[in-house]
Order: structure tokens, then sequence, then C-alpha cells
């Protein structure tokens, strides 16, 4: 099952995360190199938030990723929330 991470920014939020971005990366690869973390970014025009995209049983790496994340933590972030996401096309060799 995949999940989506979803982000609302602060207003300034390109600026505030240059001292955070470097662990917040760090916690994106990591979560990458376990599998969990399938695809990530910030939203553009205007850069307002974030999507990222997990995978797993259930939703807890998801949940899990956005307690412990810098971004979140030093108040970058607005309102989190996962989604279920029930993938049509694509992300699943049988689909």
């Amino acid at each position: 099952m995949h999940y989506l991470l979803l982000y609302d920014a602060v207003p300034d939020y390109l600026e505030r995360r240059v001292p955070h971005r470097a662990a917040h990366l760090q916690k994106v690869r990591e979560a990458h190199a376990r599998g969990e973390l399938l695809l990530a970014g910030a939203l553009a025009d205007p850069a307002d938030g974030a999507v990222l995209v997990f995978q797993g049983e259930d939703a807890t790496a998801a949940e899990r990723f956005a307690e412990n994340d810098p971004y979140v933590l030093n108040g970058l972030i607005t309102r989190w929330r996962v989604r279920p996401w029930t993938v049509v096309v694509g992300g699943d060799p049988n689909s």
C-alpha cells in the first residue's frame, strides 16, 4: 500500500529551511534506503508544501517520519497528514 505524507509549510519556508535542510535530507535518504520512502519533493509555484510517497503495510513509517522530521520539529510545517493512496497505474509490478 502507498501513503502520501502531505506537508503545509510556513510562508517563508524556503528561507527558514536552510539551517535544517541537511538533517531533513539525511532522514529522507535513510527512509529511502530502508525502502519506505519512494519519492519526495517540495511543491513549487508557490513553494508552500511538500509531498512524500511512502510504501508499507500501514501508515506507520510516514507518521514516524513526520513526527521526527527537523522541518516539523522546527516549525516549518504548519500541518501534516498521511493519506492512503490507491495507485491505479505504476508503482506495482502487477498493475
